[in-house]
């Protein structure tokens, strides 16, 4: 049976590589648009620098991941514990974000009446079973400051999103599930640290295992980057792996899909799964079922740009952390810096540091898409409100996505029941990917491999 995989992202790839792990026999074909496969994973070294265009790492608390790298002979690099420290800055400074109840009451991130306001979580009604957006869930569960120092720049930082529009369901479902379970996310906490204690006594597990409606988990990489995961998945697929190889539109005829490539190339195959991102699946299932490629179109992606600014370590006084994020309240142009040489190993040269910042996403795309010199001196002034950096940086880098991370506003849930309603009806039609459940690395590969087990177990 021959199954084509449209796009060479970390979905596709892995999606192949679990397909040709259950079935060898499998004649598996992956098209890449792009030179180089990766998609948002995208490592670039630059005269010693080693910069992350997009994605800097997963978190280590999802086992589908590691059990790939580990399959992979890879080796995994956990971010230092020195790093553990973050930052928000907030009425003109950075705060060190707390870690512990203890910590978070004697912070002043949040003025008394904030941080007292967040033990009302426990009374507060729970919300809809539906949907509700993050912002609606965050001030009424802890109250208009905390959302707006704490859960709105963390929403901007991972998704790159808008809280007033972002779904909850959606962005966090984990969060909504213990809402909906327990009725506080103080009550499940407390509650879910004694059932842990009941499952086990084990210190080992106590220590790794994190109780709390957040991701938890270590961010994790490789020494030379994310593109190592790439490489090693690159490897293994060999010759299935066509990159350069674009599709423009894709028709059925009789029992078989057929595939238009860019350069009049056609590919037939039995079963086609399309793994590149919504806008561009959008436009290849046009001419098959213009329904679902309007649902696709659908998907918003904001633009971002990363600035990538490297400083001899003499010319700047040294961050100790990760980095900062910034809450819209305080009206600067940055989403947030991450100090990355202080994070991992190897990405910046002897006596240098390397620090990445983030600019656009849904409320400000516009700003992602100015002209590079332009990006560069915003970024430099952000950097001089913030940290006082007065001094030109000795390396710069710029990347540029105009079509960032998908949104997944309220009324995705339903975005995707009525797709799927329309895929359903394609026996051996699929689509996967970061624009529909998850994010994330860990979201992608955890999503491939359950793709796999559902077109395997219908050969």
């Amino acid at each position: 049976m021959r199954i084509v995989i449209v796009g060479g992202g970390i979905s596709g790839l892995s999606l192949a590589y679990f397909l040709l792990e259950r079935r060898p026999s499998l004649d598996i074909i992956v098209l890449e648009s792009e030179k180089r496969p990766g998609g948002k994973i995208w490592t670039d070294k630059v005269d010693g620098f080693l910069c992350e265009g997009g994605v800097n790492g997963f978190l280590d608390n999802r086992p589908r991941t590691l059990e790939l790298v580990a399959k992979l002979a890879l080796t995994p690099l956990r971010s230092n514990d020195a790093a553990r420290k973050r930052y928000i800055f907030s009425e003109g400074k950075l705060h060190l974000l707390p870690e512990s109840p203890v910590a978070f009451f004697s912070s002043n991130l949040l003025s008394l009446c904030g941080r007292f306001r967040i033990l009302y979580e426990i009374f507060a009604p729970k919300g809809r079973k539906d949907d509700e957006t993050l912002a609606e869930f965050a001030r009424r569960r802890l109250g208009k400051e905390a959302y707006e120092k704490l859960i709105d720049p963390m929403a901007s930082g991972i998704y790159a999103g808008d809280p007033e529009t972002m779904s909850l369901k959606s962005c966090f479902p984990r969060i909504h599930e213990l809402e909906q379970k327990y009725g506080s996310l103080i009550k499940a906490m407390i509650k879910l640290q004694r059932e842990r204690k009941l499952r086990t006594q084990n210190s080992e597990l106590r220590t790794k295992d994190k109780v709390g409606p957040g991701p938890g988990g270590v961010l994790t990489s490789f020494y030379d980057g994310m593109e190592v995961m790439i490489n090693g998945l690159k490897d293994r697929l060999g010759e299935r792996l066509k990159t350069g190889s674009r599709v423009v539109s894709i028709d059925k005829k009789g029992g078989s899909y057929i595939l238009y490539l860019s350069d009049n190339s056609i590919f037939e195959t039995d079963a086609v799964v399309i793994a590149a991102p919504a806008h561009a699946a959008s436009e290849m299932m046009h001419n098959l079922n213009k329904d679902i490629s309007l649902i696709l179109k659908g998907i918003f992606y904001p633009a971002i740009s990363v600035a990538c600014l490297g400083y001899k370590k003499g010319k700047i006084q040294q961050p100790d952390g990760f980095g900062f994020l910034v809450p819209k309240r305080e009206g600067r142009k940055i989403l947030g810096t991450l100090w990355d040489s202080n994070i991992f190993p190897n990405r910046a040269p002897e006596g240098y540091v390397l620090f990445r910042s983030m600019l656009g996403g849904a409320r400000a795309s516009e700003i992602a898409m100015q002209e590079e010199g332009r990006l560069i001196q915003v970024v430099m002034d952000e950097l001089k409100g913030i940290m006082d950096i007065k001094t030109q940086p000795d390396f710069v880098k710029i990347y540029r996505h105009e079509k960032g991370i998908p949104q997944y506003p309220v009324g995705h849930v339903k975005r995707l029941k009525d797709m799927d309603q329309i895929v359903n009806r394609y026996r051996w039609l699929y689509l996967t990917g970061n624009s529909y459940r998850g994010i994330g690395v860990n979201d992608c590969i955890e999503n491939s491999y359950k793709l796999a087990e559902r077109i395997t177990e219908g050969i």
